[in-house]
């Protein structure tokens, strides 16, 4: 049904496949929906906000209790889930039935970039930015002005009663703040200097403490023949600076200060390198072909964090590092790891990482408070990509993540961070035995592992398919040209022996498994050390589980899904009731977690 031109609602006829034609959807202002007969009705208040919360994350599965935050908050009624399934119904039978559809655990709506505002707002945004990468000014100017164009005042302003809601609204407005920014820029190159003072003086005012929006502003002003009211403007912010965060101006803002100083456009520079603080790509990389390509994909298209999640061992460091070095063209202003645990897994220190942040930032303060202040208005005017490696929980992740802007945050990390929200996410398992064979074959020579087939794959199979392990064992023998491989496959198949021979130098897996049991609860480690008791199997099923811990059912389902969430156990990716499941426990936690028990 649509709202008719004499208020009534009228009946557009639906195609076969569940759409609607010519279906425009709008989050850029008012929420709102069309087709080609006009206005859809979308329901009461409480409909439109599980249409909001959808929309917000186009074609990206949404959690029920996501939706049900964003629709009740903190109070959900006891009917929320049936509430819910009847908004869904609602939702379908005016935006087509097809494009929104349950999936195990939410749903996921189906857009187009021609049905959505905003999906078509971040690609003229981005095709604009990268016109001003190659310098080409004119057509930066563009494509931004169209995207800008999209805009039709703050996003779902009738719809920020829950955090979900406002949420997106924040984020919506921060992109919309960083294309303002860059078409200034663009535009300031061009020469139309009074064109870009009119048109961001209402907005610097709204925004006083956005840095990068200020400098173009005053830029601006300076360049249209209005110094004296640039200068004025430039003390005044100055002080707010000061008074409200306790920083001076950044770099950005000082550099337009000389300019107003000097009383003369500072040439043209050419672009600024993109800064990168990456390690380097490793040579002995293979396999992940697949889960390189997504991790890739998300990271170019993402509006929210990518988590990249995985078990102690499986490369989430190496394929993080491999996909940011395929990015360089995706991101010129630059490419950051920031290492949240320390050689063994451990978190590390608050002050390590500030440290780390004041280099990153040039910066001379350890302040806590500055420094996020400080990260905050970096992440909103850089689109960089910055790899948060090693993180324990979601708190650390959260202090770290950019509230909006053009920045994209890929998280690594061992437990399922389930505090990230509707983060894009990426579940990284153990090698195949021909992916872990052609590692092993990379690092030690192809002639050796031919030489003895059966042997090898006691090695890879030894180190739990696990691509650092096998990094670990090809490590040692490379350097160990004379140990035959059968000889190091039996060291590995002694459970006594097996995680002192994957060391290399300061690096051992086995530290990587202390922290682990270290970090779980007793509880946790008491279901784990029931299970290690029994021997390894690649799968087991909760009637094993049950066996092992002496628990019916629902109690032993309890305690594996504790582990699950810890980052311990694996669980099948697909939706499967509790007793279809199988679960796996890594080879090597399996045998760490034996060794735990008392002789």
């Amino acid at each position: 049904m649509v709202a008719g031109l004499n208020g009534r609602s009228v009946t557009v006829p639906t195609p076969a496949d569940g759409t609607r034609p010519g279906l425009r959807l709008r989050l850029l202002g008012q929420l709102s929906a069309e087709t080609d007969h006009g206005p859809l009705n979308l329901g009461s208040v409480k409909q439109r906000a599980v249409l909001a919360a959808l929309l917000g994350h186009p074609n990206t599965l949404l959690s029920t209790d996501l939706l049900t935050e964003a629709v009740w908050e903190d109070e959900p009624p006891r009917s929320a889930h049936k509430n819910l399934q009847v908004y869904v119904s609602g939702l379908r039978a005016a935006i087509g039935a097809a494009r929104l559809v349950h999936r195990p655990g939410g749903y996921e709506l189906h857009v187009t970039e021609q049905e959505l505002d905003t999906l078509r707002f971040d690609a003229l945004v981005r095709a604009g930015r990268d016109a001003a990468t190659r310098q080409d000014d004119g057509r930066a100017a563009l494509l931004l002005g169209e995207a800008l164009r999209l805009w039709d005042g703050p996003p779902l302003p009738e719809l920020r009663h829950s955090s979900p809601l406002r949420a997106v609204a924040e984020r919506l407005t921060g992109r919309y703040l960083g294309a303002v920014e860059d078409w200034g820029e663009v535009e300031l190159r061009l020469g139309h200097a009074g064109r870009v003072a009119g048109a961001l003086a209402d907005l610097a005012d709204r925004h006083p403490l956005r840095e990068r929006l200020q400098a173009v502003h005053l830029l601006a002003l300076h360049r249209a023949g209005r110094r004296a009211e640039a200068l004025a403007a430039f003390a005044q912010l100055r002080q707010q600076l000061s008074r409200e965060l306790g920083l001076p101006p950044g770099p950005e803002l000082e550099a337009c200060h000389r300019e107003l100083l000097a009383d003369r456009p500072t040439p043209r520079a050419a672009r600024r390198p993109a800064r990168t603080e990456l390690p380097p790509d490793t040579t002995a990389f293979t396999g992940r072909e697949a889960e390189t390509a997504e991790l890739v994909h998300a990271l170019r298209h993402a509006e929210r964090p990518v988590a990249l999640i995985g078990p102690v061992g499986v490369g989430k460091t190496a394929l993080a590092v491999r996909a940011a070095h395929t990015l360089r063209d995706a991101f010129p202003d630059g490419r950051l790891l920031i290492r949240l645990g320390d050689a063994a897994g451990r978190p590390r220190g608050r002050q390590a990482v500030a440290a780390d942040l004041a280099r990153l930032l040039a910066v001379d303060t350890a302040d806590p408070t500055q420094l996020a202040a400080r990260w905050r208005e970096w992440l909103a005017e850089h689109r960089a990509l910055v790899v948060l490696d090693g993180v324990a929980d979601e708190r650390t992740a959260h202090a770290l993540l950019p509230p909006d802007g053009p920045a994209t945050v890929l998280v690594t990390g061992r437990t399922p961070l389930v505090g990230l929200g509707a983060a894009h996410r990426l579940d990284l398992a153990p090698f195949t035995v021909p992916e872990a064979l052609a590692l092993l074959s990379l690092l030690i020579g192809a002639h050796r592992v031919d030489a003895a087939p059966a042997a090898a794959e006691r090695i890879v199979t030894d180190c739990g398919l696990l691509p650092s392990a096998v990094r670990l064992a090809g490590g040692k023998l490379a350097a160990l040209r004379h140990l035959p491989l059968d000889e190091f496959a039996d060291r590995l198949a002694d459970p006594h022996r097996a995680l002192d021979e994957l060391a290399v130098g300061e690096t051992r897996l086995r530290d990587h498994l202390d922290t682990q049991w270290h970090t779980l609860a007793p509880d946790q480690r008491a279901t784990l050390t029931h299970l290690a008791r029994l021997p390894w199997t690649p799968a087991f099923d909760l009637t094993h589980a049950g066996r092992a811990l002496d628990l019916d059912p629902a109690p032993a389902l309890a305690a594996l899904e504790r582990l699950i969430l810890a980052g311990v156990l694996l669980c099948p990716t697909e939706e499967v009731s509790a007793h279809a499941a199988h679960y796996a426990l890594p080879r090597l936690t399996h045998l760490h977690a034996r060794l735990q028990q008392p002789a």
